[in-house]
């Protein structure tokens, strides 16, 4: 099942307040990018994030799950109707997130 557009311009909308929020369509899904960084991304009108040590410990409770068959595991966001949730956790995330592989 592909993701809407209607749930990701809901997520955008949440993440508004942060600067540098892109995305990327892939294949009926969306990857999201923070500051050139890949977060994390929406599946299945999911948003799901990398599980990095500062995404584990805001989030301990959060299921971890499939973006898809053969994926590896990421972290379910329930709390996304909170703007200063998901804002904490971008920053917080960022750090800890690699580098852009370069082209």
């Amino acid at each position: 099942m592909a993701s809407s557009k209607s749930y990701l311009n809901f997520i955008l909308e949440q993440l508004s307040e942060l600067k540098g929020i892109e995305y990327k369509a892939m294949m009926g899904e969306f990857i999201i990018y923070y500051c050139g960084k890949i977060v994390g991304g929406i599946y299945d009108d999911r948003l799901l994030v990398k599980p990095t040590p500062s995404a584990i410990s805001l989030m301990p409770n959060a299921r971890y799950e499939l973006p898809y068959q053969g994926a590896k595991e990421m972290l379910l966001v329930d709390d996304v109707d909170s703007k200063e949730f998901l804002s904490t956790l971008f920053n917080k995330m960022y750090e800890e997130l690699p580098e852009p592989k370069k082209k």
